[in-house]
């Protein structure tokens, strides 16, 4: 959004909308078009925050030995690729640590979830920027849930070694593994981390799970325009 474009308040633009709902009371308008304030609101506030992101100076400049077996390295022979060949013909890469390590019998169902979603929309992110899926398992066990779910468009890897995965935050300080996303830039020949999520345990409000603002999930933003809300004791599960 530029800098020099005048907003009107959000009350004002409130003022212009001419929506209702079939039979709604006056009682129901008024709150809605309060809350219609707030939804504008919250609107620029994330505009805001995603110009703020882009305009972060350079990253630490990427430097360690990090190898990551693609899907093609099922095949016997196979060598293991550098970060540089996760970009492909991009100058940005999307990574996303989901939590399958050996020791998990199954994968994380709140990373499923978010998987499954994020495989319907692969095809469109790779227009603009480059993606990939980061494991610990195998990449064969990788791909035989891929297989199992229906995934078509995402991209797996194994963190050979897993120094990727400790340095950018997808190993927490007992060994275990966590969910984490982290973007980076490569310009001229050098690779830079641009931007990481952050936010977790430590930085979590009473009463309400870790999570990132905003939430890369469609299941809790649909969930969020429900009555119901997300609920305090539901959690997704890898079958029903």
């Amino acid at each position: 959004m530029p800098d020099d474009l005048a907003l009107q308040p959000a009350e004002a633009l409130v003022r212009k909308n001419a929506a209702s709902q079939p039979n709604e009371s006056a009682q129901y308008r008024e709150a809605r078009e309060a809350l219609l304030v707030e939804e504008i609101q919250l609107r620029r506030h994330i505009e805001r925050v995603a110009a703020q992101r882009r305009a972060l100076p350079p990253g630490g400049e990427v430097k360690g030995d990090y190898q990551f077996m693609g899907e093609g390295g099922s095949v016997a022979g196979a060598n293991p690729v550098g970060l540089a060949e996760l970009f492909g013909d991009k100058d940005t890469l999307v990574v996303y640590n989901w939590m399958y390590s050996p020791k998990r019998v199954r994968p994380c169902p709140m990373c499923t979830a978010f998987l499954s979603s994020l495989d319907g929309n692969a095809d469109h992110i790779r227009q603009r920027v480059a993606l990939a899926i980061v494991g610990l398992s195998p990449i064969e066990r990788q791909i035989a849930f891929k297989v199992e779910r229906g995934w078509k468009n995402l991209p797996l890897y194994a963190d050979v070694n897993g120094r990727f995965s400790q340095d950018y935050r997808a190993i927490m300080e007992d060994g275990t593994d966590t969910a984490a996303t982290n973007v980076f830039t490569r310009r001229d020949g050098t690779i830079r981390h641009f931007w990481g999520e952050e936010m977790g345990f430590d930085t979590a409000d009473p009463g309400q799970d870790p999570r990132g603002a905003p939430d890369l999930m469609v299941l809790w933003n649909i969930l969020d325009l429900t009555p119901g809300g997300r609920g305090t004791d539901w959690y997704p599960s890898i079958t029903y």
